[in-house]
């Protein structure tokens, strides 16, 4: 091994282990990781540069931004308690009615403003109906995360796996071209849920006579360190907002301009029509996440730039040849779960995605299909509260147990596990 790539392994081998200790914030570690990088001179300035302007950062950004204006004029708090006062009459499948809404607005919107949002109207309403809400808040957490995976900009994993690849030479996705391999993932996980997520966990609270509710917070959330107060309705940013909103998505759905340069129009007129202040926008911003994407797609970058990742890649392709490609989807995405659990997404999908085009090329095969793998599994943190942060909100409101994700998570990842490697050559062929 080169010195290099020497510098490129301690370093990443050291951020792994920071982000599993868990101790130290993660946005700070894959920036001090990539400072010690560029120190180094194990990258070059200009590639620091790219990734903190790549287009994966330009579009996340202008769409919390777009999201932020949504959520301060009004508009979601609306649609969440409409959907509630028209669905508590049905009890328990009114709750679930809920979270399938909640899950099909987080194809479109961060899952983490709409949980923030749900969750104390599900806990309320189950708590109203003598239900325990631990029966329904894990699964709106996870719904919404299953939600997320089904369009290109649902969930950062998806556009970061699209950058990556286009950095690998490989054509970027389109809006909704995953979509059928992640709404049939879903909605098989969505069922499960169903059918089984309230058995799973614990049920001991439900209908217990002469016990105090939990102590439930109003729905409109008065614990502002987890959930912000409940906004007014304005009907003009809340039809400007989802105006722009809609037009972004179109103009990127139809090929016109790429995701990156849609939503970042669509946040500067925003401000511009004085929907939402520029004070604002940059609150919105979420500047945590961003800086740890970038700083994980400067770490990323280094795999590549040292030749480390295709070292690692040639290795691992001497025993996987021997499997075929389906048995190498397979384990790559089981790997993906796996680490997934451990790191964040954003580490996840910028670490594999240049293995899989590697393992991908040295197989003989297209690329998509491991692409699509990874798109599924690196979102599929449900074996612990503490993998993806709807979980993290949905454990202390719901006062869950770490066991509790264990007994409905890891049967998940299972299912999606096995559900996803038979899907995804149905529609992207190896």
């Amino acid at each position: 091994m080169t010195h290099p790539q020497i510098v490129a392994l301690l370093v990443l081998v050291a951020v792994v282990a920071a982000l599993i200790w868990g101790k130290v914030r993660s946005d700070i570690v894959a920036l001090s990781g990539a400072a010690v990088l560029l120190a180094t001179q194990t990258i070059r300035p200009v590639e620091v540069q790219g990734a903190f302007a790549s287009p994966a950062i330009i579009a996340l950004a202008s769409l919390f931004v777009i999201a932020y204006a949504m959520e301060l004029s009004g508009l979601l708090g609306l649609l969440i308690r409409g959907a509630v006062r028209l669905c508590a009459r049905l009890g328990a499948l009114g709750v679930w009615i809920v979270i399938g809404i909640s899950g099909a607005a987080s194809a479109f919107l961060n899952n983490t403003p709409i949980v923030v949002l749900a969750a104390p109207v599900v806990r309320d309403v189950a708590d109203s109906m003598g239900l325990s809400p631990k029966r329904f808040l894990i699964p709106l957490s996870y719904v919404t995360i299953l939600g997320g995976a089904c369009t290109l900009i649902g969930t950062s994993t998806n556009l970061l796996v699209n950058d990556m690849a286009r950095n690998a030479g490989q054509p970027g996705f389109g809006m909704f071209e995953a979509t059928p391999v992640a709404l049939i993932v879903a909605v098989v996980g969505g069922l499960y849920l169903l059918l089984f997520g309230g058995r799973l966990l614990t049920q001991e609270d439900d209908h217990v006579v002469g016990e105090a509710p939990l102590k439930a917070k109003s729905a409109t959330g008065d614990d502002p360190d987890i959930f912000p107060l409940d906004r007014p309705f304005k009907p003009l940013q809340a039809f400007a907002s989802l105006g722009v909103f809609v037009l972004v998505v179109l103009v990127a759905a139809l090929g016109i301009t790429p995701i990156a340069a849609s939503a970042f129009s669509g946040a500067v007129a925003l401000v511009l029509m004085r929907v939402i202040s520029a004070e604002d926008a940059y609150k919105g911003l979420r500047p945590e996440i961003l800086l740890l994407i970038a700083g994980m797609v400067v770490i990323g970058l280094s795999l590549e730039v040292t030749g480390l990742a295709a070292l690692a890649t040639n290795t691992l392709v001497g025993w996987v040849n021997s499997l075929g490609p389906l048995l190498a989807l397979a384990l790559l995405y089981g790997v993906t779960l796996f680490l997934t659990e451990m790191l964040s997404n954003a580490a996840v999908a910028v670490l594999l995605t240049p293995v899989a085009v590697a393992l991908a090329e040295s197989l003989g095969v297209n690329p998509r299909p491991f692409l699509v793998a990874i798109m599924m599994a690196a979102s599929a943190a449900f074996a612990t509260p503490f993998g993806y942060q709807t979980n993290v909100l949905v454990f202390q409101l719901g006062r869950y147990s770490y066991m509790d994700f264990v007994r409905i998570g890891v049967p998940l990842n299972l299912l999606t596990w096995l559900v996803g490697v038979a899907v995804i050559p149905l529609f992207f062929p190896f």
